[in-house]
This record gives structure tokens, C-alpha cells and sequence, in this order.
């Protein structure tokens, strides 16, 4: 009995556990009398047993009201020990290992590295060097000067070789090849270290059932880039193609665009998964040492007043994640070679409206096509488009930034760190565009411009982690924990 009343007084006079409970969509407290009849507790264990043989997950069950009882009534939960209990009995975890949390945030490590080695490879030019795609043969590179000279020989039929490279000598073709080379094989490394841990993880049941479905995802995002990859190189090495864009032999703004883009879809989806187990095992071990300080922050992620927090944590996440896009369009088009002045564009703040939507780049007679193919094929209104959304997002930035100032009682102490980061982050980003522009785009400046717009979107990602609404079941799952330790 004396259980049973301690048990009632902590879900009923914890006002924490019961704002958790009440926001949660599959969490259910009912109120029931002190008193349960036996059949209704045969009922409640039979229930119990067919939830576990089922499913093998934890959930509350409703308790009905029993006719004649007293009006004064207690919060129960129905027995969790399913959610406790779910691994022992083979099924899959609530919350994935935390081990997992490592590969994931180790593979965005790799993630970002190739995107700085891609990075390079363009500034070299050395991307167009390989004029084939060999997926698995391919990682072995020329290993004797017969095989170096036939690599040379498919190069000197490309047009980046006729066009461009004609006056250039094996050993030279040895650097860009390298550089390419080096960058497919990190690939190939990328692909084995997500893939082969994934399966063994799946395999020993690590992985939650949601984190499941997300590697899945992640895997096929990630074959998917290898493909987008070559797809992109071919544009630079088709001729018929060149001719219609009226292009040099490079590759499209729009292949190199989207190149980029599934690299950071894949980095950010990677890292948001670390950042949810992490801090679901946190709150985990948290709970054996301190249980009132968990309940209080999923109170605090609970709340409605972090609700527009988060949808600017979202709307910041995106626009940084436009801008860092179209700085591919930028390189695509070499287009922070021209105008290398800051704030200004040449003598005027902006070029004049004919020089930003010429016919020249409209290829139908009736220049329907003016406005969309000059935003995105003209380099002088590419690279405007690129100040305007980096001065947009930097301003924005530093809007949220006073904002979330005044509104520090109601964020997380972590968040409110992120955010200084990504303050620090984006003014860094400014600094190293500017200097790039002004400088004309020397390789470490441009590299270093690239890593930071990544970094910047991590930095942001990681502040919208701190903001997220926790699951449904890791509450489930953590109740259950709670409901445990009151009755040892």
C-alpha cells in the first residue's frame, strides 16, 4: 500500500511528469479510484501480456472509472516494464545504442572531409581527369608507366584536354588525376564504413525501429550521390552537350549543384540522427542519477513557448541551406571572379538591369526564358543572388540572435550555447566570402569558404537538436524507468 501511495504521489503531484504525459500524443493518464477491482486487474495483466506478445513495446493503458467509488482520484500508469524489458526479450530498442551515435557522427566526419576534397578538386580542375566510371575496378589506381600513359591517351580525347589542357605533360595529368582519383576512393571508404557497421548494428539489434528506417534512407541517399556524381562529371566530357549550353569543358552549375546538395542532405541527415540518440542516452543515464532534472527538461522541450523557437531554428536551417546552394551555382559558373569588390559591384552597388538580365543567355526567340535562365546561368546575377542571400541570412542570424537573448529564461542552457556558436559561425562565414571575393578566389581562402558553410549548417542543426520536441516514446520509455525505481 505504502508503494502504491508513493507511486500516486509522484505522478499526481509532479507537475513535470504531468506536463510531459499530457503532451505526449500516445501517452495516456486517466484517473481511476484508489481501489481496483480483481477483474479489472486480471483484465489489465491479460492486456499487458498480449501488448508484450504482439509488439513487445511499453504503452499506457486506461483505467475506467469504478461505479461507487470516491470522487478523489490518483493518476495511474498501466505496468511499463514492456518498455524496460523490450531489448531483453529480443525485440527492437526504444532508443538505438549509443555506440551508434559515434558511427554516425565519425561518418559526418568523413562526409565533411570529401566535401573539402571535392572542394579542391574543382579549384584544381581537376575533376574532368577521369573520363570514365569504374565503381569497383576503379579504386585501383595506375600502378606502372604503361598504364599512366593509357590514362593519358582517354584524357587527351576528352575536350577539357583539346580545349583547355593541350599544352600539358604526364606528370601534370598525374596531379589532377590523383586528385580526382583520391576523391572517388574516399568515396568508395564512405560507402563501406556507413554501410558494413549499419548492418551489423541492424543485425545485433541496435538500432531502433525509427533509426532503422532512416539508415535505410541514408544508404540509398548515399548510392544515389555516387551516381549524381558521375552524372555530373559526363556533363563536362559530352561535347553535344557543351555545344548546347555554349559552355568551356566544365561541368554543369546544375549537376554540380545538386552534387552538393545530396553531400549536405546526407551530412545533415546523418548528423540530426547522432544528436537524437545522443540525447536520448543522455537523458537515459540521467534518469539513474538525477531524475528530477530530466523531468524538468522534457518539460522544457515540452512547452509550447519553444514552439516558434524551433520554427525559426527550422526557417534559419533552410535559408542557410539555400545560400551554401547557391554558392554552388557560383562555382559552377566561376562567377566570384568577376566583380571582386565588397560591398559595392564594380562602381555601383548593383549592375545595371540590362547586364543582369541579358538576352544573350535566353534561348527561345520569344525570351520566355529571360528571367529564370539569368538567375541561374548568368555569373553576374548568380553572384548578387549569392550577397543577397548571404547578407539575408547573416542579418537574419543576428536578428534571432537578440532575439533568443531577451527569451533566455524559456531555452535550454545547451541551445543558448549553440546559438553564440552559430553567431561566431556566421560571422566567420562573412569574413572568409568576402576575402575570397576580394582576393580572387585563391584555393585555401575558397576551400575555407566551403568548410565553413558547412559548418555553419552544423552549427545551426545543432541548435535546432537542442530545441526538438522529445519522442513520444522516449517519454514512454522513461516514464517506464520511472515508474520502475518508485516501486523497488
Amino acid at each position: 500500500m505504502s508503494l502504491l501511495c508513493r507511486s500516486a504521489f509522484f505522478f499526481t503531484k509532479n507537475s513535470n511528469v504531468l506536463s510531459i504525459l499530457g503532451k505526449t500524443q500516445t501517452a495516456r493518464v486517466c484517473l481511476a479510484a484508489p481501489r481496483v477491482s480483481p477483474w479489472l486487474r486480471l483484465m489489465q495483466r491479460f492486456n499487458s501480456q498480449k501488448r508484450q506478445f504482439s509488439t513487445g513495446l511499453a504503452g499506457y493503458q486506461s483505467i475506467r472509472h469504478f461505479s461507487g467509488t470516491p470522487k478523489l482520484a490518483q493518476a495511474t500508469i498501466a505496468p511499463a516494464k514492456l518498455a524496460v524489458e523490450s531489448k531483453a526479450k529480443g525485440s527492437s530498442p526504444v532508443v538505438s545504442h549509443k555506440i551508434t551515435a559515434y558511427w554516425l557522427i565519425c561518418t559526418s566526419g568523413l562526409i565533411f572531409g570529401i566535401v573539402v576534397v571535392g572542394g579542391l578538386t574543382r579549384l584544381t580542375e581537376s575533376g574532368l581527369s577521369i573520363t570514365e566510371w569504374k565503381p569497383v575496378t576503379g579504386a585501383i589506381p595506375p600502378l606502372n608507366q604503361e598504364e599512366w600513359e593509357a590514362e593519358f591517351a582517354k584524357y587527351k580525347d576528352s575536350p577539357e584536354f583539346k580545349q583547355l589542357n593541350s599544352h600539358i605533360t604526364l606528370d601534370e595529368f598525374k596531379f589532377i588525376f590523383s586528385m580526382e582519383w583520391g576523391h572517388r576512393l574516399l568515396g568508395r571508404a564512405i560507402g563501406m564504413f556507413f554501410v558494413l557497421p549499419a548492418v551489423y548494428f541492424w543485425a545485433t539489434g541496435k538500432f531502433s525501429p525509427h533509426v532503422t528506417r532512416r539508415v535505410v534512407g541514408l544508404t540509398g541517399l548515399l548510392g544515389l550521390q555516387g551516381a549524381i556524381g558521375w552524372w555530373m562529371v559526363k556533363s563536362g566530357l559530352d561535347e553535344d552537350e557543351l555545344a548546347e549550353r555554349n559552355s568551356k569543358p566544365t561541368v554543369s552549375q546544375y549537376r554540380l549543384t545538386t552534387h552538393l546538395g545530396a553531400a549536405f542532405l546526407m551530412y545533415l541527415g546523418v548528423l540530426w540522427t547522432a544528436f537524437e540518440i545522443l540525447n536520448e542516452n543522455k537523458w537515459i543515464s540521467q534518469m539513474k542519477t538525477n531524475p528530477q532534472k530530466v523531468t524538468q527538461m522534457l518539460a522544457t522541450l515540452n512547452s509550447p513557448a519553444l514552439n516558434s523557437i524551433r520554427r525559426l531554428g527550422l526557417g534559419l536551417l533552410a535559408l542557410t541551406f539555400v545560400t551554401a546552394m547557391s554558392g554552388g551555382m557560383v562555382a559552377g559558373l566561376d562567377a566570384g571572379l568577376i566583380y571582386p569588390t565588397f560591398p559595392h559591384m564594380g562602381d555601383d552597388w548593383v549592375p545595371s538591369g540590362s547586364e543582369l538580365m541579358s538576352p544573350v543567355f535566353s534561348r527561345k526567340e520569344d525570351h520566355s526564358d529571360l528571367w529564370w535562365r539569368n538567375l541561374l546561368e548568368n555569373p553576374t546575377t548568380v553572384q548578387l543572388v549569392h550577397r543577397i542571400l548571404a547578407t539575408t541570412t547573416f542579418f537574419a542570424i543576428l536578428g534571432a540572435h537578440m532575439s533568443l537573448i531577451k527569451k533566455k529564461a524559456v531555452i535550454p542552457k545547451q541551445a543558448q550555447k549553440n546559438f553564440h556558436t552559430v553567431m561566431g559561425l556566421v560571422s566567420l562565414q562573412v569574413a572568409l566570402g568576402i576575402s575570397t571575393l576580394i582576393y580572387l578566389v585563391p584555393i585555401p581562402l575558397a576551400a575555407a569558404h566551403q568548410a565553413g558553410a558547412l559548418a555553419l549548417l552544423t552549427g545551426t542543426l545543432a541548435f535546432v537538436a537542442s530545441v526538438k520536441r522529445p519522442r513520444p516514446q522516449t517519454v514512454n520509455y522513461i516514464s517506464a524507468m520511472m515508474k520502475k525505481q518508485l516501486l523497488k
